[in-house]
């Protein structure tokens, strides 16, 4: 029997290995051929994202909503930052933003939002101002006030890229299910920060939260798409598992509190190190909850 199921184990990670691993790379005759699946995969390839299970509101003893930085200059979170540079690497990996953009573009994502509350939804064309800038250069304005036409080597254009997100605001819920005795999490939004590209070039730009997009409504794009492995890249996560398996480093700078929501600078302000300590307050006030329920 444990032989029987230890065959068995190894057979599913073998085909999972096939399924997330660069297609037909060992058996392509020419390079075009690289990624290109049979149908005979495509068939077997049945891969959706785990679908949430149903939590009936009265099955949730507490619950907590918070907000969180995800700072891509850590370590931890470099799969959700890189690649930036896509000129020399295969169409397969891209990063989160590049990812989030193309399929807002490409309607796969169909709702924007302008904030973490979901209130108020927007469009590609109404964010176009936060992610382009076109400035007409001293000579361009010269040929205008001249009367003439203008010139495309006067027209410069700055566009926000994958390179200029500094960080991720996810805002998730913390909550207690009584039925499973469990404390969980469960991702509700995510929006991408850069800076204002009017101000991009100053020494300490101002960061703004481009748009918000509620988690579910992304799940499948972010679960086909896939990010490097750097333990083995023959089996890359999907995004969708990195951010819902909180595979990341983030700290809290904003909870649900009866002050409106406020968030920890407006109450903690200029000291860096009391708001960190704030913040693991706040995440320890959520953990001891769980704790404490089995202390008797």
């Amino acid at each position: 029997m444990r032989i029987k199921n230890f065959l068995l184990t190894v057979a599913i990670v073998c085909t999972v290995s096939s399924t997330f691993a660069q297609a037909n790379i060992l058996n392509a005759k020419s390079p075009d051929q690289i990624g290109v699946r049979t149908e005979a995969q495509k068939a077997i390839d049945n891969d959706k994202p785990l679908e949430y299970g149903y939590i009936d509101d009265r099955d949730i003893l507490y619950s907590k909503m918070v907000w969180e930085k995800v700072v891509l200059d850590e370590r931890a979170n470099f799969p959700l930052y890189y690649p930036i540079d896509t000129n020399n690497i295969g169409s397969n990996r891209r990063s989160l933003y590049d990812v989030l953009m193309k399929s807002i573009k490409e309607g796969k994502i169909e709702n924007i939002y302008d904030d973490s509350y979901f209130t108020t939804k927007r469009t590609l064309k109404d964010i176009q101002a936060s992610l382009t800038l076109i400035d007409t250069t001293e000579m361009g304005i010269e040929q205008l006030n001249a009367g003439e036409a203008l010139s495309a080597e006067y027209i410069n254009r700055r566009d926000i890229t994958a390179a200029h997100i500094t960080e991720y605001h996810i805002k998730g819920l913390w909550y207690f299910d009584k039925r499973q005795a469990e404390l969980k999490y469960r991702l509700l939004g995510i929006a991408p920060v850069a800076p204002d590209v009017n101000f991009i070039d100053a020494d300490q730009p101002d960061l703004i939260e481009l748009f918000w997009v509620f988690y579910p409504d992304a799940r499948e794009v972010l679960h086909e798409a896939k990010s490097f492995n750097n333990e083995n890249s023959s089996m890359p996560f999907s995004f969708d598992h990195i951010l819902n398996s909180r595979r990341f480093h983030g700290y809290i700078y904003q909870e649900e509190n009866v002050q409106g929501d406020r968030k920890i600078t407006e109450y903690v302000s200029e000291n860096a190190l009391m708001q960190l300590l704030e913040s693991e307050r706040i995440k320890d006030k959520i953990r001891d909850f769980e704790l404490d329920m089995w202390t008797y």
